[in-house]
């Protein structure tokens, strides 16, 4: 506030006798003195006051808004200041001069001079303003950042939704390490030359909170006065509201592991009329939900050739051409990283000086058995990684995390299959149906995916190469103690036993191992996955005898995928705490009697057991807890389910817990005899009918209806088949005026239909009643010239239409179809439509689709350029819209040699050939 002066005038003789009356002055210069130091000191008052009052002002302004004196305000401040000592001054001199002579007119002079500063600087301290507005000097900081590489199209797709003005709020999320960071920061440079006022970056801290987030707000626009930070929550918001609600701005705000109540921090929300725009990274989906993004949009890592690049720049064309070899050596290297930017970098660099071949296998060994241990791996990649998995809920979603990792390498699994898993390993035992373990396994899931821990395709999940080897990392040096991992998947031989006698969970999945000849000293054993080999046949053909004779713990067994494989080893009665036993696709000719010990069993798998073909008496029966029980596609399953004094499928049926079965007819009289097992006919979720040798040109579905779980059905070679009929009690055949009017849900279970190899028939009409339906595939159907026949419907064919068929429908497979023109009579309104394969439909001139379908569905057409180009569309504006979608033939595909024999070679549940092709080849397993 400055120093405050008064001035004292002096009435005692002393002043009088030595400083005045010593030089004999006249009165009248006294007079005036004194005149004049009173007129100073009330003048002074007055400054003093005025700016203590300007002071006031100055404070409030900067205080409440991002506001800063103005310059004249301040040089007015600093003069008085210099006044109040030059004042403070002559009241020095009037207290020496009581004491020493001095000339009066001397000190006349200093006063009046001082009295006419005073009054000058009270006339000009009158301020209409005291303080203005202000931003930074630059409203948008460059930030470094090194050259990108394969960002260029999501970059494109960032920009684009920066541009609508309708979508405010935009949320990038990925997994870490995948770049989000470094486009989010080319956004900001090229903000330099946009028309925005105001563009923020703010990094959200881990364990950020309201009040810290509003303090690096305030610090970008000018409110960092400590004063200002002391303020509450509440009066923090106000002041940045009403400073960027008059600015068109951007607020870029990094890593956010949580969401922020906008509304709580102050910012407006983006809208068409403010202009402003809110633009945030995380590694979950979640956050963007929960932040209400308008566009969520997932950044990937590279595409191979885009990250063969990378690695390449971080090599140094001189190391990969100083020999021969090495170029071919460092893409499997490259290869390891799974596109992921950061790996690449990481390990790229640190191969730069690697100039031998034998140091660049040695890299690929290490990359392959134990990433961690390669260099920079662990505190730059896996440790960043990590930070996903430490913000998991809880213990449960982790450990369901790692339990993922035993899986191989780009592997697919289904999520059915991990509900029936993690059902028999405890970890989802408090719920008692399959069905509420489902609902919680799929929450897991999806929380998994959400956190980018887990990739989702259709109804499978896979791990990233770099999470797999994270995972396998925490697992391995992390985990507990009571949960270790010996992970040797792809092995070639089996691990040394010695290695088995701390683990939990042991993984030999994917092997190609001829023979286990050691018995392993497991006893704290809960897991044991035996799997043979994905894409070739298993060499396994023999387990020692006594092999399981120590793993009293074991929970789940997995032995599926080893062809070679007829018998279960002596010894597997040992098994009493087993709840999941998997032998699919074995070559098991029959189960062992000590089976039945497995009292505890919930999950017994005998698919595709195609050498199968005795099951002992009370097997089954001895199975009291069992809940699922598959038998798709074993090959002898009429004569095993139907044939003896006392046919399996009365066992099945007398077990009181069964909520899920599947299994394959081969005859007409086995599938009406089926329907006379009611427990077998609620728990049947998938059918696969083949007509043998009966040829029957008919085929009545409508029992079907009774199987009101029932979620997939394969239809396969049925050679004399033309109706697909539906009787209902009281009805003609196939009238489809009753038949709507009766019950448009008899399949509302129904989700995925196949239909193959039957050369006569003509339509599918009856999918009309299948209000679920989420994929179709039909193939090689030679006379099939319609998949829904809307004339069949007569009259009612305007009814049919209000029911919008195919609603639900997601993937829409059509293969050798030569005769086939039409899906629908007209266009539909696709809600949920991703994809259209259409392979050998050289008929087929018009898909159901027009300007208006499938929006905002991101739907992929493929088929054969010459068929693209015959197509016939309602209008130009209908074809320039699906153009964009289109991918000629199958470009992704690397293998389409597959038998039907291969059919589910990949998962346990999958039923449709042409599915598995397609969706999960083209992913270069």
């Amino acid at each position: 506030m400055g120093n405050i002066v008064s001035i004292s005038l002096p009435s005692d003789p002393i002043f009088e006798s030595s400083c005045w009356g010593s030089l004999i002055q006249p009165p009248k210069y006294i007079s005036r003195l004194k005149k004049d130091l009173e007129a100073l000191d009330h003048s002074f008052r007055e400054l003093t006051a005025l700016k203590a009052d300007v002071l006031r002002k100055v404070e409030v302004a900067e205080l409440q808004r991002s506001m800063k004196r103005l310059n004249q305000v301040q040089l007015w401040i600093e003069k008085v200041e210099k006044t109040e000592n030059e004042v403070a001054e002559v009241e020095h001199g009037r207290v020496t001069a009581q004491k020493t002579t001095c000339p009066a007119t001397s000190m006349e002079k200093k006063v009046y001079k001082k009295l006419a500063k005073v009054d000058a600087l009270k006339n000009k301290g009158v301020f209409a303003e005291v303080a203005e507005e202000t931003f930074p000097a630059t409203l948008v900081h460059e930030r470094p950042m090194e050259p990108t590489v394969g960002m260029e199209f999501v970059f494109y797709k960032v920009w684009r939704q920066l541009e609508d003005e309708h979508v405010g709020i935009i949320g990038l999320y990925g997994m870490g390490g995948v770049g989000k960071t470094t486009l989010l920061t080319q956004i900001n440079n090229k903000l330099l030359h946009v028309d925005f006022d105001l563009v923020i970056w703010i990094v959200v801290s881990k364990d950020h909170n309201v009040e810290t987030v509003q303090d690096k707000i305030g610090d970008k626009i000018g409110l960092s006065s400590d004063s200002w930070k002391q303020k509450q929550q509440s009066g923090k918001a106000e002041d940045i509201c009403r400073l960027l609600s008059a600015k068109k701005f951007v607020l870029l705000f990094d890593d956010m592991w949580e969401p922020i109540e906008i509304t709580k921090l102050g910012v407006p929300i983006p809208n068409p009329r403010n202009k402003s725009k809110i633009i945030f990274t995380t590694r979950s989906e979640d956050v963007c939900g929960q932040m209400d993004a308008q566009k969520k949009i997932r950044v990937e890592c590279l595409a191979w050739d885009k990250a063969w690049n990378l690695f390449q720049e971080k090599v140094g064309r001189e190391t990969l051409g100083i020999h021969p070899d090495i170029q071919r050596l460092a893409q499997t290297v490259a290869k390891e990283c799974g596109g992921l930017p950061l790996a690449l970098i990481t390990v790229g660099r640190a191969m730069a000086c690697k100039k031998t071949t034998q140091e660049w296998n040695h890299a690929i060994h290490i990359l392959k058995k134990s990433a961690h241990e390669f260099s920079g791996m662990e505190d730059k990649v896996f440790r960043l990684l990590k930070f996903s998995y430490d913000n998991l809920a809880d213990e449960k979603v982790r450990s369901c995390f790692l339990y993922c990792a035993l899986f191989p390498e780009d592997f697919f699994i289904f999520k059915d299959d991990l509900v029936y898993l993690w059902m028999c390993e405890a970890m989802l035992d408090e719920y008692g149906s399959v069905e509420e373990a489902k609902n919680k396994c799929y929450d897991i899931i999806g929380t998994l995916v959400a956190a980018c821990l887990l990739e989702v395709n259709l109804d499978m999940v896979k791990m990233h190469d770099m999470i797999r080897d994270m995972a396998l990392w925490l697992a391995r040096d992390c985990a507990k103690e009571n949960d270790s991992f010996l992970v040797h998947t792809s092995a070639h031989a089996a691990p040394d036993v010695k290695k088995w006698k701390t683990a939990t969970r042991v993984s030999l999945a994917d092997n190609h191992i001829e023979s286990m000849v050691e018995t392993p000293k497991s006893t704290k054993l809960l897991t044991l996955l035996i799997q043979g080999s994905y894409i070739s046949r298993s060499p396994l053909n023999m387990i020692v005898d006594g092999f399981f004779d120590y793993m009293h713990k074991l929970r789940v067994l997995d032995l599926s995928r080893n062809e070679k494989l007829t018998q279960l080893p002596s010894g597997v009665s040992n098994l009493i705490a087993l709840q999941h036993l998997n032998l699919s696709r074995t070559g098991i000719i029959e189960l062992s009697i000590e089976l039945k010990a497995l009292v505890r069993l919930k999950y017994l798998n005998l698919e595709y057991t195609n050498q199968l073909n005795f099951v002992p008496p009370e097997v089954i029966s001895n199975f009291h807890m069992l809940k699922v029980v598959k038998l798709f596609g074993c090959s002898s399953s009429d004569r095993i389910l139907f044939g003896g004094e006392r046919a399996l499928i009365e066992e099945i049926e007398g077990l009181k817990h069964l909520e899920v079965f599947t299994l394959t007819i081969r005859s007409s009289y086995c599938f009406q005899k089926l329907f006379s097992y009611n427990i077998i006919v609620t728990s049947t979720q998938y059918l696969h009918l083949s007509d043998g040798k009966n040829y029957s040109s008919v085929l009545d579905i409508s029992s079907l209806a009774d199987m009101k779980h029932l979620r997939g059905l394969h239809i396969n070679e049925y050679p004399n088949l033309e109706e697909m009929e539906i009787y209902w009690a009281g009805q003609a055949p196939n009238d489809p005026r009753n038949a709507m009017m009766r019950n448009q849900s008899r399949f509302c279970g129904l989700e995925y239909v196949d239909v193959c190899r039957c050369p006569n028939l003509k339509d599918l009409t009856w999918l009309v009643f299948v209000p679920n339906l989420r994929i179709l595939e039909v193939r090689d159907c030679s006379e099939m010239e319609k998949i829904i026949d809307l004339e069949r419907f007569g009259r009612m064919a305007g009814a049919v239409k209000e029911q919008n068929a195919l609603a639900k429908l997601t993937d829409l497979h059509l293969d050798s179809l030569p005769r086939l023109r039409s899906i629908y009579g007209n266009a539909l309104p696709f809600l949920h439509l991703k994809q259209i394969l259409v392979y050998e439909c050289p008929a087929l001139k018009k898909l159901p689709l027009n300007s208006t379908s499938a929006e905002r569905c991101n739907l992929i057409i493929r088929g054969q350029k010459e068929w693209w180009n015959g197509l016939e569309w309602e209008d130009e504006v209908s074809r320039s819209v699906f153009l964009p979608d289109f991918m000629s033939e199958f470009g992704e595909v690397v293998r389409t040699d597959f038998k039907e024999t291969d059919l589910g070679q990949f998962s346990d549940d999958i039923l449709f050939f042409s599915s598995r092709r397609k969706y999960i080849l083209y992913k270069d397993l």
